[in-house]
């Protein structure tokens, strides 16, 4: 199964549970996408290794921080992890649009 598509994903930050909606086109080892949330759009491109998607994204709301995501896709539903500097890691979770 490709990991590409819209994916509306969910992660449980310490300022709460945070929804998102993912894009991802891969191209081979790589893949572009953006990340949409409620501190806005992102335009991401990372890594695609088998299932595993990684990638890094700046934010400068509500402070600036670099976030690092590691996922994996199953099927329709994907589970990983973002790493948030010193707050440390937080799980993720998304589904198929």
């Amino acid at each position: 199964m490709s990991v590409d598509g819209t994916w509306n994903t969910t992660v449980n930050s310490p300022m709460g549970v945070q929804k998102g909606v993912l894009s991802v086109k891969s191209d081979g080892a790589s893949f572009s996408g953006t990340m949409q949330s409620p501190q806005g759009s992102n335009d991401i491109s990372g890594k695609v290794d088998g299932n595993t998607l990684t990638w890094s994204s700046q934010l400068t709301q509500p402070f600036p921080i670099t976030l690092e995501f590691t996922v994996t896709v199953d099927g329709d539903k994907m589970s990983g992890s973002v790493k948030a500097g010193a707050f440390g890691s937080s799980p993720l979770s998304g589904e198929r649009a």
